[in-house]
């Protein structure tokens, strides 16, 4: 027991140095296979285990894990899935994806017990899962599952970062094409006149300096400032949106309780996108005071979450009907009150950038430091973020430029006929 006490403190101390150290003197420490997910305070830069987090400060990161753009779509997603069915189906894939996070937790716990280990992350998690699997196969080949969850999870964070990107533009651009007609009073309900400004994907070029400076950020308790600033200004949009939607809804018993099963899996795209927070389960555990407490804080946080997607959900599809939008902030009045939920949401996701960000880098980084000279570990660790970043825009600009061109193929068939 001590042996494992003092490895845990000597880990802790590793840390505390990183915290410190420039790539190029911590590239030793760099050369074995890690990544930000695996979970160990000594391969994940920032992450101190001799002062864990406490139970409070978990909730709040769990909470803060699935906050994300998702939820100003769940109103459209209920539409299309029904007044009845939606909530039920929300209420069904927040057990599904808690239960999920669980069995994952538990089986992390069950190996590091088994193996003598103080931490497991995902890709280990699996590994070591297929080896245990009565199928030779499986144990032949379990090295393919843990590059293959190491390979999604990179794919998944820097799928994050693109809508990200999507979502600041998009936003910014409403506000700015509709500051000469956005009222003071709230209460007139009068037509936002947009004046037409730049193409959207000059509005998303004007954040890849800010987006490349917090991708430089290497220190996640550097990081956690961002994170804080992200909840507070989240919190105070979702506050603002709430108190209006919940205002003078009207009698809409013609709302289908199921709508058609063509739609539902818009739904479920939706739903899906909108649980975001397995990315950050077994590092929350790992970097608790008391992991013991991580089972009860899921179930409060999931239980938080899924409530207040449902209420969301239900009170924006219950207020607009069938003139509810991709994001309910495109149905708030055109006044400087809801625009501003816009502007703070747009804070958010900037600030949220930087952290899902956090989680590719990691698990690059390292891998591209093992296998370059200690001199280059500083050129490299700043030219992976900036392509990084780089490719999340290229990414969101191709799906952009598709998209606008299946609107003027559109455009131009109607036109013609």
């Amino acid at each position: 027991m001590s042996s494992t006490t003092n490895a845990r403190g000597a880990q802790g101390n590793d840390s505390l140095n990183l915290d410190f150290m420039s790539p190029s003197e911590s590239a030793k420490d760099l050369q074995k296979p890690s990544g930000f997910l695996e979970g160990s305070p000594s391969e994940s830069p920032g992450l101190e285990k001799t002062k864990g987090i406490t139970g409070f400060q978990t909730l709040v990161h769990l909470v803060k894990g699935n906050m994300g753009t998702g939820v100003l779509g769940l109103p459209l997603a209920i539409k299309n899935a029904g007044i009845l069915m939606g909530p039920l189906s929300v209420l069904v894939i927040g057990f599904v994806a808690c239960h999920c996070m669980r069995l994952l937790v538990k089986c992390a716990r069950h190996f590091c017990h088994r193996l003598n280990k103080p931490f497991m992350d995902y890709g280990d998690t699996v590994l070591h899962g297929l080896e245990s699997s009565p199928s030779l196969w499986l144990q032949k080949h379990a090295h393919w599952g843990r590059d293959t969850v190491t390979l999604f999870l990179i794919v998944t964070q820097l799928g994050f970062c693109c809508v990200y990107i999507v979502f600041l533009a998009d936003n910014l651009k409403q506000v700015v094409e509709a500051v000469n007609s956005t009222a003071v009073n709230c209460h007139s309900n009068e037509t936002a006149t947009l004046t037409p400004t730049m193409d959207s994907r000059l509005y998303m070029l004007s954040f890849l300096p800010f987006l490349v400076l917090l991708a430089l950020i290497r220190n996640l308790r550097v990081l956690t400032i961002f994170s804080m600033l992200a909840n507070i200004s989240m919190l105070i949009s979702l506050v603002i949106i709430t108190q209006y939607i919940a205002q003078g809804i009207p009698d809409l018993h013609s709302l289908p309780l199921v709508e058609s099963w063509e739609t539902y899996p818009l739904f479920f795209g939706t739903a899906i996108f909108s649980f975001e927070s397995i990315g950050v389960v077994l590092p929350l555990e790992n970097n608790m005071e008391d992991s013991r407490r991580f089972p009860a804080i899921l179930y409060l946080g999931m239980s938080i979450i899924t409530s207040l997607y449902i209420i969301i959900g239900v009170l924006g599809y219950l207020k607009f009907g069938d003139d509810i939008k991709a994001s309910i902030t495109l149905n708030l009045p055109n006044c400087w009150l809801y625009q501003s939920v816009k502007i703070l949401y747009i804070i958010g996701i900037l600030c949220t950038y930087s952290l899902q960000f956090y989680v590719p880098a990691g698990i690059i980084i390292p891998f591209v430091h093992s296998r370059v000279s200690k001199r280059w570990a500083l050129v490299t660790d700043v030219f992976i973020r900036f392509s990084l970043v780089c490719l999340t825009y290229e990414e969101t600009e191709a799906g952009n430029n598709e998209i606008l061109g299946h609107e003027h193929q559109r455009w131009y068939l109607n036109s013609d006929i």
